[in-house]
């Protein structure tokens, strides 16, 4: 999981495809709102910052210990759900920047239902213009509207009794500044004012030749 050329080469002679499920590491963020000045991808760098308070992410290359490597990246908490999608994928980078197998995000209906209808409009615009194959395009717009249409549409969630290697808890109300990223590694995730404070904690020492503001991952409203 996810499956190489090897496992998809076996499965379509065999007509099977056996899958290792990986264990899951539930981040849930606690609180209802962001402090001032804080954004979503401060939420995306804090996954990291708390984890390596904890001693489950450490930074030297030897020896590394990573609980994110090959696990399931889980996201839920009361402010998740009001993200819109574009705000997910945002979200869901800090999993490949974890080196995790995957990730899940727990979205509220809302915001899938005005994902869709936005994929409808723009598959129905394909259309109209002549892109690619009508038949494949209508199909996906038809199985998005069968879902908005259901009476009561469902979305994948963890079941109530679900165990996880590991469970990290970031209450909202304790990043109060700027979470960065020191070079040149995105696990090493530090609060502004430590990083202001330079590597003997006085200020000095601290060069500041390049500042990358954004992501492979910002979504369009930024």
């Amino acid at each position: 999981f996810p499956a190489g050329s090897g496992l998809v080469a076996f499965a379509a002679a065999a007509g099977i495809m056996p899958l290792d499920m990986p264990e899951s590491v539930l981040v849930k963020f606690t609180g209802k709102d962001l402090q001032p000045g804080i954004t979503l991808r401060d939420l995306v760098h804090a996954i990291p910052l708390w984890a390596k308070k904890a001693d489950l992410l450490t930074i030297p290359k030897q020896d590394k210990v990573n609980v994110f490597s090959g696990k399931v990246l889980e996201i839920e908490g009361e402010i998740i759900d009001g993200l819109k999608c574009e705000q997910v994928f945002e979200l869901s980078d800090a999993s490949a920047e974890r080196s995790a197998a995957g990730c899940a995000v727990k979205v509220g209906e809302e915001s899938i239902s005005e994902y869709l209808t936005s994929n409808i409009t723009m598959l129905k615009w394909m259309v109209s213009e002549g892109y690619g194959d009508p038949r494949t395009l209508q199909r996906r717009a038809a199985s998005m509207q069968n879902w908005l249409d259901a009476p009561s549409p469902k979305l994948m969630a963890a079941d109530a009794s679900a165990t996880y290697h590991t469970t990290i808890e970031i209450p909202l109300e304790e990043i109060t500044e700027p979470v960065l990223c020191a070079p040149n590694d995105p696990d090493d995730a530090v609060l502004l004012s430590d990083a202001l404070k330079g590597p003997h904690g006085d200020g000095t020492n601290t060069p500041i030749d390049e500042v990358f503001i954004g992501s492979c991952m910002t979504n369009n409203g930024h």
